[in-house]
């Protein structure tokens, strides 16, 4: 697996060379997009009593970031396809990006902490694997880590290499792009679905898919980061690993669909209760890292439901919820343990605008028991941390406009509002205002 997770130009050209030899024609490599998005949002200044190092600014904070991406892809023998995706992040978020379980620019998830630079880098590098089980086909249309063509409409799909979980897992119509959608980390995945990533939101693995054209059937296997929201990937998938299933359920083309998850985590993650015991023994504040070890287990569910009502689907609901166990250290994503989300998109063929659309959605994030008592004596994850903590729900509320100037540009206001930001009542309520600019070629 990580022979393959390393495939590097060498090995693409020597198998387009094989496929030369044995099809006596070129595969040619494909640019498939490119995009770029840039996010000028404005915090403004909170209630706040206390704070500690992992908490939203007091004070107002404006950030301006900037994400560019080109993504290419070839065609190779024998129903294989190979993709290579360079991204790269300038800027930063609002408040260091920290003090709240649903962060409010989700493309922030792709920065990484200052120390991994902000120059190009390799986001995906996968070989995908396609085996026909009918002679049902579906057109495919050109697009990011999408060859343009046909394509077998029931069939077994393999990925390997490095990817984004989420390419893969817990999509969503109405709210699954943070770069032309909601922006909160809470809306745009289920944030009690703890995925392996590193800290710019990619891992290496492998994913199984059995596909039909009413559902599908996936699992995915994925290396776990060595530390909480760290860069580097544990070495080996019998050292740590993160695991998921999920079940697609789409009766009809243009109809309802349902998700369920289920995933397992085994990583280096510290324990809060230990964490706590050990700190009161010692009379000292609790240190989730001090007691990580290795071969920890996490678990969870997930749901996603998209409900078209008009407009070819483009006006429509969406709702997703959440649960895991919140024993063991939150580890790549954010500090969510549960959570609940819904909303509604509204399309702008209703007043002459058809492809612009208005949409508001609001999201309840929680925390279990001993993850509260954690950050209620002072301890730190890796997004969370006032130095204190009067529990209360993190409540999000989101809505945007999404103006196409043109087939290629939109731009994006955005209003959010947060109360008990980081959980914490004796804080907030937090404010949030963006525009978003895209342009996606």
């Amino acid at each position: 697996m990580k022979k393959l997770a390393a495939l590097t130009l060498p090995v693409l050209l020597a198998l387009t060379g094989v496929a030369q030899a044995d099809e006596a024609s070129l595969f040619i490599p494909q640019w498939l997009g490119a995009q770029y998005t840039f996010i000028d949002q404005h915090q403004d200044s909170l209630h706040s009593p206390y704070a500690g190092k992992q908490s939203l600014l007091a004070r107002s904070d404006t950030e301006r970031s900037h994400t560019f991406g080109a993504y290419f892809g070839v065609a190779l023998p024998a129903h294989l396809q190979f993709y290579f995706d360079v991204e790269m992040f300038k800027g930063q978020g609002v408040s260091g990006a920290t003090g709240l379980g649903g962060l409010p620019n989700g493309d922030v998830i792709r920065s990484g902490s200052g120390s991994l630079g902000k120059g190009p880098y390799v986001a995906r590098r996968y070989l995908r694997w396609t085996l026909p089980l009918g002679d049902e086909t579906a057109d495919v249309e050109r697009a990011q880590d999408q060859l343009p063509g046909k394509e077998a409409a029931r069939r077994l799909e393999v990925k390997i290499g490095k990817m984004a979980v989420n390419d893969d897992f817990d999509k969503n119509r109405y709210a699954g792009g943070t770069r032309t959608q909601f922006m909160n980390w809470a809306l745009f995945n289920n944030t009690a679905w703890d995925f392996a990533a590193d800290t710019r939101g990619y891992t290496e693995g492998l994913m199984i898919g059995w596909i039909n054209p009413t559902w599908s059937l996936r699992y995915g296997i994925y290396r776990m980061p060595y530390e909480a929201n760290g860069q580097k990937l544990e070495s080996s998938l019998r050292h740590a690993r993160g695991q998921q299933m999920e079940l697609t359920l789409q009766p009809q083309a243009d109809g309802w669909v349902l998700r369920l998850l289920a995933f397992q985590n085994q990583a280096r993650m510290g324990i809060y209760r230990e964490a706590i015991a050990i700190a009161l023994a010692n009379g000292t504040l609790p240190d989730i890292k001090a007691d990580d070890r290795p071969g920890r287990h996490k678990y969870g569910f997930a749901i996603n439901g998209e409900l078209p009502l008009a407009d070819q689907g483009d006006t429509g609901l969406f709702m997703r919820a959440g649960w895991n166990d919140g024993r063991n250290e939150s580890f790549a994503f954010t500090e969510v343990d549960r959570t609940v989300s819904g909303g509604f998109q509204l399309s702008g063929a209703h007043w002459g605008r058809t492809q612009d659309h208005f949409s508001v959605a609001v999201a309840i994030n929680s925390l279990s028991s001993v993850h509260r008592d954690y950050l209620a004596l002072g301890g730190n994850g890796f997004v969370l941390g006032d130095g204190a903590l009067r529990y209360g729900r993190e409540q999000i509320l989101e809505a945007y406009y999404s103006f196409a100037v043109c087939k290629y540009f939109t731009l994006s206001p955005d209003l959010q509002l947060v109360h008990n930001p980081g959980y914490n009542r004796d804080r907030g309520p937090a404010r949030f205002v963006s525009l978003r600019a895209h342009v996606e070629l």
